[in-house]
């Protein structure tokens, strides 16, 4: 979803502040119970004949016959869904559509001049050759890098012109610290509790991705079409995995998505996946969610596990949203809705509304595993065996349930509490993606970004 140093953990740390529109007093309690989980057992007492029951019990031959069996189920199970992984990941990678559709890839830059030298260029080059030239359009910006990235895209872009490959690679000497000194300083920008009027992050990189789709427009009004837009973050991947996002649910989507890694078994991008339930992970390694149609869907490692929104490094939509009267663009929310302390990814508010989302679905494909670094993208891709050992599959399952029955949290009802004030403070206010926004303001900062 987000370039390297656009993302939680490589930006600078400043100490959050509270801002005025809602109430810092009355949210302090619940946003502190929902940093930690409320368990339901914990803190009970059980009496002797409480304690003797259990022993006896748990002698009874029934008990443990019922036991067993529980076990033996387990494994068995386990050692199906291992099976099941292991047999998916070996199909072969489906060959190109016929006819052949045409791909618009964008991609947007920031300080990636590593991945870009040892792996991403290559990537992007070999790509354009198994889709053919005539078959694609590359566009990529780059921004305000203080590494060597621009060299290193520049000479993609002239790969990419030798090869015959339509594209446009634009770097830009526009920093943060300019963006920052703007004399205009309306939207976009926010009065925060640092006493500072600042801009905030999201609008500012809802920008740079809608400058990587004006080629697309400008194309489509000169007449030449694309059916699918692939949007490629600094990741590690292969064009197999490309192929097989492609064929996601037989080519049927209006999003399909890849899993990305930057410290597995951790999946990367939280900001931006939610379930079919509009809810964020359960738990941030294998199998992720608490709905029990995206859980389900993915512990049987399908190529379209439903959710309700993704980017998780790659992601693949349909192009005619972007062309059509929909007008579909990147966006932050708004800043009045901003100044309640909530923010919500763009990669996340673009399936919010993209009129295609509800009919025809969007989806994560577990079988695509991109990495923010090779040693990422070799650890979910290993020479042999499941990506996910029977061990990791057994653990998780059960770490999962446990935490989807004993823990709750109140951030979603801090969330909904603070959308409610905002819509009661002005005629009309509503915001679609309210499953996207978290309790966060994020600032843009000379050296990255911060919250605030």
């Amino acid at each position: 979803m987000l370039t390297r140093a656009d993302r939680p953990g490589s930006s600078t740390s400043v100490e959050r502040g509270w801002n005025s529109p809602y109430d810092a007093d009355a949210d302090a309690a619940l946003l502190s119970s929902s940093q930690s989980s409320f368990r339901p057992l914990q803190g009970i007492m059980i009496s002797h004949g409480n304690r003797l029951f259990l022993r006896r019990l748990l002698r009874s031959r029934t008990t443990k016959i019922l036991l067993v069996l529980l076990v033996v189920v387990n494994i068995l199970d386990v050692l199906r869904i291992h099976r099941n992984i292991l047999d998916a990941d070996r199909t072969p990678t489906p060959k190109l559509s016929q006819p052949a559709e045409r791909i618009y890839i964008a991609s947007m830059h920031f300080n990636n001049e590593d991945i870009l030298k040892k792996h991403w260029n290559t990537a992007v080059i070999e790509l354009a050759k198994t889709l053919h030239p005539e078959n694609v359009f590359v566009s990529v910006y780059e921004s305000g890098s203080w590494d060597n990235s621009k060299a290193e895209l520049l000479k993609l872009d002239k790969e990419l012109e030798r090869l015959g490959v339509p594209h446009r690679v634009e770097v830009s000497d526009v920093t943060h610290e300019n963006e920052l000194n703007a004399e205009n300083k309306d939207e976009g920008w926010i009065d925060t509790a640092r006493g500072k009027r600042e801009l905030r992050r999201i609008p500012y990189l809802a920008k740079l991705r809608n400058k990587t789709l004006r080629d697309l427009l400008e194309l489509h009004k000169k007449g030449t079409r694309f059916d699918k837009v692939l949007f490629l973050n600094d990741v590690v991947f292969t064009t197999d995995d490309v192929l097989k996002l492609l064929d996601t649910n037989g080519g049927d989507y209006a999003a399909a998505c890849s899993l990305d890694f930057s410290k597995p078994p951790s999946y990367y991008d939280t900001f931006a996946l939610r379930d079919t339930a509009g809810q964020s992970h359960t738990t941030q390694s294998w199998p992720y969610f608490k709905s029990s149609a995206s859980r389900n869907a993915l512990v049987n490692h399908l190529d379209a596990v439903p959710v309700t929104s993704c980017w998780n490094g790659i992601i693949v939509m349909p192009a005619e949203p972007f062309v059509s009267s929909s007008k579909l663009r990147f966006r932050g929310v708004a800043d009045s809705l901003a100044e309640h302390h909530l923010e919500g990814s763009e990669c996340c508010l673009i399936h919010a509304d993209n009129p295609l989302s509800k009919t025809r679905g969007v989806y994560l494909n577990p079988r695509v595993r991109v990495g923010y670094n090779m040693a990422a993208y070799q650890a979910v891709h290993p020479e042999e065996g499941a990506w996910v050992s029977v061990w990791d599959i057994f653990s998780g399952l059960w770490i999962n349930r446990l935490k989807r029955w004993t823990v709750v949290t109140f951030e979603r009802w801090v969330v909904r509490r603070r959308i409610a004030k905002w819509e009661k403070e002005g005629l009309g206010r509503r915001e679609p993606g309210e499953f996207c926004l978290i309790n966060e303001m994020q600032v843009l900062v000379a050296r990255g970004w911060a919250h605030a």
